[in-house]
């Protein structure tokens, strides 16, 4: 019991608050030939040193700015995060979306220190995927298509991720087979769903319905792979809060502080990151073995080893 204390105490302690760096954001414009091939919302610290960074893909018909809450929590703890800005349209195809997030891959090199705070630098070593619903599916398909980027991710994170609208209306390109751990990954994988997701909204069809959602993503994972289950909370729920406002008019959302389903996810993925980016394992294990730990409630917890 005492074991199991220091967990919970180490992990509430640490990963679910904001770290100690203070951070900035920054909005790049799509302006000239040296310019990135997107408009990009970069958030990271502002003190000297070298950061693993994260490119994020975010959900169907969102903005990147709406993310603005949780993604500096993730960059206080020490991360720089590109966020591309994918077309807010809702003819926009999938293969349009990996190709932005092919070219800002590839654009880091040479691009990203020139927007970034004097005396700070990217360690694109140690890159990482993160995706949201539909950006979910984005990270998903960019990881399976390494051979087009010339960095190489190190680890990939879904929240929520989707696969299309429902079965069997999936949006190409396909990525889901249906057979149990079939993606041929070779990087860590973690998967954030949240119970509401399958849920419709009145006449509103679920915007993560069964077969195509995060449960599914995990299933077809290979190990090392986890799954985080934010039981009470819905689809948009990590949103900053006004755009969770407008968001819970088409989708269900939960009843709880979305303050706190953002620390809780933001907790969650930047365990997970440090883990598996700077070999810090502790907060994962301590998640992982407490779920209590977290401020939302988890179940369940799977680590597939």
């Amino acid at each position: 019991m005492e074991l199991l204390h220091d967990n919970i105490s180490k992990a509430k302690s640490s990963v679910f608050t904001p770290g100690n760096l203070k951070v900035k954001t920054i909005k790049v414009k799509k302006s000239n030939d040296a310019s990135p091939p997107s408009e990009l919302f970069v958030v990271t610290p502002v003190s000297m040193g070298a950061y693993p960074v994260i490119l994020f893909c975010h959900g169907y018909c969102t903005a990147n700015t709406w993310y603005s809450h949780l993604l500096q929590h993730i960059s206080s703890h020490g991360f720089i995060i590109v966020a591309p800005q994918f077309y807010q349209c809702l003819i926009m195809s999938m293969k349009d979306e990996i190709k932005i997030a092919t070219k800002v891959t590839n654009w880091l090199s040479t691009g990203l220190e020139t927007i970034l705070p004097e005396n700070l630098k990217p360690d694109l070593s140690r890159l990482a995927l993160l995706g949201h619903s539909r950006g979910g599916k984005t990270a998903f398909s960019l990881a399976l298509n390494q051979h087009l980027t010339s960095l190489k991710f190190k680890a990939l994170l879904g929240m929520d991720p989707v696969a299309g609208p429902s079965p069997p209306g999936r949006v190409e390109p396909e990525v889901l087979t249906y057979i149990p751990q079939s993606f041929n990954l070779s990087l860590p994988v973690g998967i954030i769903g949240t119970g509401l997701s399958n849920k419709s909204k009145g006449i509103i069809p679920s915007f993560a319905p069964n077969g195509i959602n995060h449960a599914e993503f995990f299933n077809e994972s290979k190990p090392p792979a986890y799954y985080f289950l934010a039981k009470d909370y819905g689809h948009c729920d990590i949103l900053d809060d006004s755009k969770v406002a407008l968001a819970s008019l088409l989708c269900k959302s939960g009843k709880g502080s979305k303050e706190l389903m953002r620390n809780g996810v933001g907790g969650i993925i930047v365990a997970f990151l440090k883990a598996y980016l700077a070999g810090e394992n502790d907060n994962l294990q301590s998640i992982v073995d407490a779920p209590s730990a977290a401020p939302i409630t988890l179940g369940p917890v799977i680590y597939s080893k």
